[in-house]
């Protein structure tokens, strides 16, 4: 029987829970998702776990943060003066804005505390510090992409042009 390795298509149904029991991502009310085993789509631990799996085979495991996204940096909390917000926004405590790097890149961050004088963002991942837990069935294996990939949608591509 075919075994998930490097270099496949694996097609996963799988459901993410934090310790509480609390959903934080889940394909049972979308689409299987496709990861190209090795090119690091999907936290390493995430891939570990899916090395050597069967068709149809399930497995539920425990990732630790530093299998998946790393312990909370208390560095990655950074402070804004309000005269540095562009006056037309209303940043709130949870929202989650773009910021853009230097080199024109955006990155999500969380507002963390706001006043009168200050915003203070969060630019690490909101799973950082969490123990994830998952549940998740192969449900194919392939050598060639059976989906369209994010980046293609994004990207304009059409799979064709070996984007995915």
């Amino acid at each position: 029987m075919e075994k998930v390795e490097s270099g496949k298509f694996v097609t996963v149904n799988y459901k993410g829970t934090l310790e509480s029991g609390e959903v934080f991502d889940s394909s049972e009310d979308g689409q299987p998702m496709e990861v190209k085993v090795g090119s690091g789509q999907v936290i390493q631990g995430f891939e570990n776990a899916l090395m050597g799996m069967e068709l149809n085979e399930e497995k539920s495991f425990t990732l630790e943060p530093d299998e998946a996204y790393g312990s909370r940096d208390e560095n990655q909390l950074h402070t804004f003066s309000r005269q540095e917000v562009p006056p037309e926004m209303n940043p709130q405590v949870g929202d989650v804005i773009g910021l853009q790097t230097p080199d024109g890149q955006q990155i999500p961050a969380k507002i963390a505390e706001t006043d009168e004088e200050k915003v203070v963002v969060d630019l690490n991942h909101p799973l950082a510090g969490e123990k994830l837990n998952f549940e998740i069935q192969v449900v194919d294996i392939s050598d060639t992409p059976t989906q369209m990939s994010a980046d293609c949608s994004s990207g304009g591509c059409d799979c064709s042009s070996g984007c995915c």
